[in-house]
């Protein structure tokens, strides 16, 4: 089942429906798609029969209002879990894989309250001159857990989806070599949707650590990034698994795969060369795609001008 978070046009107000064909069956209850992976699967398979049989409205998919499936998300760890991707960057500021990439899966968290919609404008970070997209998938959580097995971990997945995690290159790379983050070069926004996939629905496409899904991204209508989920290097079940260790996972939190490799304008750039892959300025248009879960459409806008940190001098007299 593909599963979307949308706004009513009836009300206004955020409601959860089950996609058939290019048509929402929506539901009044529950109000929130967390809500329902929380349930449980045989309750959300309870809850998509009653949506088909007796929806409590049916919308065209093309032109309703979609939401990120998890509008706001408990949390959000992004891994880098690409190899393609892990090897060119390093490559392309003059480094190697390091030895221990093997050894464990590594993420950062990013910021739950700046996750958008599928169609929703990017605003340019704050000071940055090198906005980037970054073409991923997501696992997202439904059912809770601590210190969850590899063999145990697609069990608490509750389906998957299409995010990019937008970077601002220039301020990544400068605060980076203070040994901490990413932070404002990342934290500005992270698009998610358009649909939850649940597992079953591409479960025969499953290819190793992977999925026969090919990945693809364009700028104002010119190819640029091609990969596949089936490159992946560390599975989602190994992911959830690593970043459960010692903590505890909670429904509606979402797991991010990294690049895929091509995936941004980083590799790009610095294999092609800069004049052939340009970062993004405002007015372009960025289209994600990925075979079953859909695509990410949004337009590059302006964003605020960074305000100084040191106050300014006393006027004297």
């Amino acid at each position: 089942m593909r599963w979307v978070s949308y706004v009513s046009p009836t009300d206004k107000k955020e409601r959860i429906g089950a996609v058939v064909g290019q048509r929402i069956h929506g539901l009044a209850e529950p109000p929130t798609l967390r809500d329902l992976i929380a349930q449980g699967q045989e309750a959300t398979h309870a809850a998509a029969e009653r949506a088909i049989d007796s929806p409590a409205e049916v919308l065209d998919l093309a032109t309703t209002e979609l939401l990120a499936p998890i509008p706001v998300p408990p949390s959000v760890r992004d891994f880098m879990s690409f190899e393609d991707h892990v090897a060119t960057s390093a490559l392309a500021v003059g480094d190697r894989v390091d030895e221990g990439w093997y050894d464990n899966p590594v993420f950062y968290f990013t910021n739950p309250a700046a996750t958008t919609g599928p169609v929703a404008d990017i605003a340019v970070a704050p000071g940055s001159d090198e906005l980037d997209y970054e073409l991923e998938v997501a696992a997202v959580i439904g059912l809770a857990g601590s210190d969850i097995s590899v063999e145990d971990a697609g069990k608490h997945i509750a389906g998957y989806t299409l995010l990019c995690d937008w970077s601002a290159r220039d301020l990544q790379l400068r605060e980076m070599r203070q040994s901490l983050g990413p932070a404002k070069g990342k934290d500005f926004a992270t698009s998610l949707g358009p649909v939850l996939v649940t597992p079953d629905e591409i479960a025969h496409l499953r290819t190793g650590d992977g999925y026969a899904i090919t990945m693809t991204a364009e700028v104002n209508g010119k190819p640029y990034s091609s990969g596949s989920w089936a490159g992946i290097h560390w599975s989602f079940e190994q992911m959830v698994a690593y970043g459960s260790r010692g903590t505890r996972l909670v429904p509606g939190d979402v797991i991010g795969s990294g690049t895929v490799g091509t995936g941004c304008i980083f590799e790009l750039a610095r294999v092609h060369g800069p004049d052939r892959f340009p970062y993004l300025r405002p007015g372009d248009e960025v289209v994600l795609r990925a075979d079953h879960l859909g695509e990410i459409s949004a337009r590059i806008v302006p964003g605020a001008e960074p305000l100084p940190l040191t106050p300014a001098a006393h006027a004297k007299g």
